[in-house]
């Protein structure tokens, strides 16, 4: 059996897995990708980068990304998802410190590419990890408290970063203290994933739950949908989180304290969306859910475009944070309703793969575009046309995904 999936009744190791995950993604995630945005103003300034090699830096990461998910399924077959996790969680950390000791743009790129290999390497079997241990109608709200770990890596940048470059350091000392933490973090998961396992070990594995699906085929077209959701949620989020800072500070006249004040809500918000939303996505369908995240979205990219005055800034806040990462815990569970727990790792595995072609395009596009207009207005206009998409194709889901049906 894949030792990703197997899973456990009720109790104690379902705690470990929760705060394991949320650890997991604070470090894969919350430190390996969504600090850029904290770390690329006083970086590009330092190395010289243009708006082009800002975007390259974001690309290569999603590339890195990429490349591990397409490797992700059977990795976690051979290895188990206790060790890769924690090894992957270790080359986030490794990648991001050794970052903050090279001082041209190639070896960045070079390195963060491997960050992003880590990442994917660690959050996918994370996810899959929520629908082999929770039955459906559980299976919302336990990916939505994994998530938190993304908003709590954003509050730690957004807080941290300012502070060391105020206080004179260089953005290296950003680089090296997140990579440590998350290097850390590896440490962690792998004792917590470890206890779960111990601790569930006289317990049925593979229960009624997982099994409901595991004989039905779900039609291509219903695994295309999914597909398409998560590729429109890939290319215009990753405009948004890259961009967003930096143009507050080159567009908008922000001080860096006062842009990673701002970000830092971000992360405050986001800690609730998962749960959120998945809870709502428990209650009323993965439909209601997905379209409901989409419209909070595209309100949060069109309120970031400088198109609108300045005070749109705050209500876009706001509202990506609401949103931010309840959608991955969405797809997750829709993933464990659609086709068990069994097949889990390698749908989302799938899906995740369109995601990340939808990351790499996302940064490579605006990052361009932004040179040639000196605006990220077009690429928060583009990132909310695919969010008004992403609400008319998740309508278009079945109106029962939840326990099983």
């Amino acid at each position: 059996m894949n030792k990703t999936i197997q899973q456990v009744g009720s109790g104690r190791p379902r705690y470990f897995i929760v705060l394991a995950g949320i650890i997991g993604l604070f470090a894969s995630l919350g430190i390996g990708r969504f600090a850029l945005g904290m770390l690329l103003p006083s970086m590009g300034e330092a190395l010289d980068l243009s708006y082009a090699q800002m975007g390259a830096v974001g690309t290569v990461n999603f590339c890195g990304y990429l490349v591990a998910v397409l490797v992700c399924g059977k990795l976690s077959d051979m290895f188990g998802a206790r060790t890769l996790i924690s090894l992957a969680l270790a080359a986030v950390g490794l990648s991001m410190m050794a970052v903050g000791l090279v001082n041209h743009v190639y070896p960045v790129l070079v390195l963060y590419f491997l960050t992003g290999v880590g990442s994917g390497l660690s959050n996918v079997p994370i996810m899959a990890l929520v629908a082999a241990w929770f039955p459906p109608a559980q299976r919302g709200r336990a990916a939505g408290l994994v998530v938190t770990g993304n908003g709590m890596g954003i509050i730690m940048a957004a807080y941290l970063v300012p502070v060391l470059t105020g206080a004179g350091f260089s953005w290296r000392l950003g680089w090296l203290s997140l990579g440590a933490t998350a290097t850390i973090c590896a440490v962690i998961c792998w004792l917590l994933i470890g206890n779960a396992v111990v601790s569930g070990r006289d317990q049925h594995v593979a229960s009624g739950w997982s099994q409901r699906r595991d004989g039905i085929e779900v039609p291509v077209a219903r695994l295309v949908q999914c597909g398409v959701l998560y590729f429109l949620f890939g290319f215009s989020y990753v405009i948004y989180v890259t961009f967003f800072v930096t143009s507050l500070i080159q567009e908008r006249g922000f001080s860096p304290e006062r842009a990673g004040m701002l970000w830092s809500w971000v992360g405050v918000c986001s800690l609730a969306s998962g749960f959120l939303f998945g809870v709502f996505s428990d209650r009323f369908g993965r439909r209601l859910g997905l379209a409901a995240i989409f419209s909070l979205q595209a309100f949060a990219y069109l309120g970031a475009s400088a198109v609108l005055p300045v005070l749109f800034i705050y209500p876009s806040l706001v509202c990506f944070g609401l949103a931010a990462w309840s959608l991955p815990a969405v797809m997750a569970a829709l993933v464990g309703d659609l086709v068990g727990a069994a097949r889990a790792t390698a749908v989302f595995g799938y899906i995740t793969f369109v995601f990340g072609i939808g990351q790499i395009a996302g940064p490579a596009v605006v990052g361009v575009a932004a040179q040639s207009t000196g605006s990220f207005s077009t690429g928060f206009l583009l990132a909310a046309a695919c969010a008004v998409g992403g609400v008319i194709v998740a309508l278009l889901l079945p109106k029962k995904t939840v326990s099983g049906g």
